[in-house]
């Protein structure tokens, strides 16, 4: 089992910046990728960046790549989501996930989630 927290979401304006956080704890040796996900209010959720554990190969959806930036600290088992001129379309909770294998762009292939942060860009 790997447990995900995340933290650092809140209300920012159009604009402004917010640096997610998600610590990972438990069996974490297994995992290979770690990936963010949104949702906004009655939408699926949806792909925003993931990056390779050891490597630190990253991938981003076109909607964020320029603007958001996706890192890990392995000492800490944390990674992070940097989030710059961020839109009112950025608005929704934000999902931590893990998986034990290479990185892809479909959430039900995760093992893992945290319970989300909620991020709300107002305009």
């Amino acid at each position: 089992q790997v447990q995900l927290v995340e933290s650092g979401g809140g209300l920012v304006q159009a604009g402004g910046s917010l640096r997610l956080s998600c610590a990972a704890s438990g069996r974490t040796f297994s995992t290979i990728t770690m990936g963010w996900f949104r949702q906004a209010p009655g939408k699926e959720r949806e792909f925003v960046a993931a990056i390779n554990w050891s490597g630190g190969s990253s991938d981003y959806a076109d909607s964020v790549k320029g603007r958001f930036t996706i890192s890990r600290d392995t000492a800490k088992n944390t990674v992070y989501l940097q989030m710059n001129s961020l839109k009112p379309e950025d608005t929704g909770v934000y999902y931590c996930a893990s998986r034990r294998y290479q990185a892809t762009r479909r959430s039900n292939e995760y093992d893992y989630w945290g319970q989300g942060t909620q991020v709300t860009v107002s305009s």
